[in-house]
């Protein structure tokens, strides 16, 4: 079992910056996946961002790319979601996951989820 808690949402303007956190406990996080996904009102839950907990390969969805980076604190247990140039349709609740070894963009590959953090951005 892996219990996730994301903190760092918040009410934000167009153009500015925000960092989520996304602390883990429980199980060890060496061979698995860590994802971020947001889901806006109305729509699906989409893919935003992951990292291999192991190697810190990353991989991003062409919407974010260039403005959002991951990266994991190995003895903190946590991953961090750096969003700059936040834009209007950024705004969503914003979640964490965990899932394999090989875990991609689709939210059926993550095992355990986070309770989300909304992120408001206003134009």
């Amino acid at each position: 079992q892996v219990q996730l808690v994301e903190s760092g949402g918040g009410l934000v303007q167009a153009g500015d910056s925000l960092r989520l956190s996304c602390a883990a406990s429980g199980r060890t996080l060496s061979s698995r996946t860590m994802g971020w996904f947001r889901q806006a009102p109305g729509k699906d839950r989409d893919f935003v961002a992951r990292i291999r907990w192991s190697s810190g390969s990353t991989y991003f969805a062409a919407s974010v790319k260039g403005r959002f980076t991951i990266s994991r604190d190995n003895a903190k247990n946590t991953v961090y979601l750096q969003m700059n140039n936040l834009k209007p349709e950024d705004t969503a609740v914003y979640y964490c996951a965990v899932g394999n070894i090989i875990s991609g963009a689709n939210v059926y590959e993550y095992e355990y989820w986070g309770q989300g953090t909304q992120v408001t951005v206003s134009s």
